[in-house]
């Protein structure tokens, strides 16, 4: 007869749990709802509140030209102004993305009248797959705002499309 040994299938069973915890990028959120996102630029700080107050806080880092709002394709600024998420993309070269509605209307007309493009695909998002580390270097993106691999996988669950987002200067 085999002796089972309680302490070593007790952590067996750990081990299992913890590694199928990690084998997903998506992640599940039960929470209260997410009402906005607020970007702090100048603070490299990203906000997600709930009807009753701030639900999680995020540091950031953003365009590699990050003073000033994004008015041209290629010029590396994130924007400033109200926008909404409006799209996710599980398979972005950044681990997840959240897409932000920029170029509004405004942003359009302003590029269009300097006979320039607006630029686009303004995200939330994880890290590169090139070995840029986000916490090291932090205003590295082409105005996208970004966050650890981790907090991405948070940011996706927790924020639906159509929620607000308001970016400071």
């Amino acid at each position: 007869m085999i002796k089972k040994n309680p302490r070593r299938f007790f952590l067996a069973g750990g081990m299992a749990a913890v590694l199928s915890g990690c084998a997903s990028k998506f992640r599940s959120y039960s929470g209260p709802e997410v009402t906005r996102i607020r970007l702090y630029k100048s603070d490299r700080l990203l906000v997600l509140d709930g009807s009753q107050g701030v639900l999680s806080t995020y540091p950031v880092g953003l365009g590699f030209s990050p003073t000033g709002h994004k008015q041209f394709e290629g010029d590396g600024r994130t924007p400033e102004g109200t926008y909404t998420i409006d799209r996710r993309n599980p398979n972005s070269l950044f681990h997840l993305s959240i897409g932000i509605s920029y170029p509004n209307e405004a942003d359009i007309a302003f590029a269009k009248a300097q006979g320039q493009s607006p630029g686009g695909d303004i995200f939330i998002h994880g890290g590169p797959r090139w070995g840029i580390d986000p916490l090291n270097k932090r205003d590295w993106t082409a105005g996208c705002i970004s966050v650890t691999d981790r907090q991405v996988e948070e940011v996706y669950a927790m924020v639906r499309d159509g929620t607000p987002i308001e970016i400071y200067a």
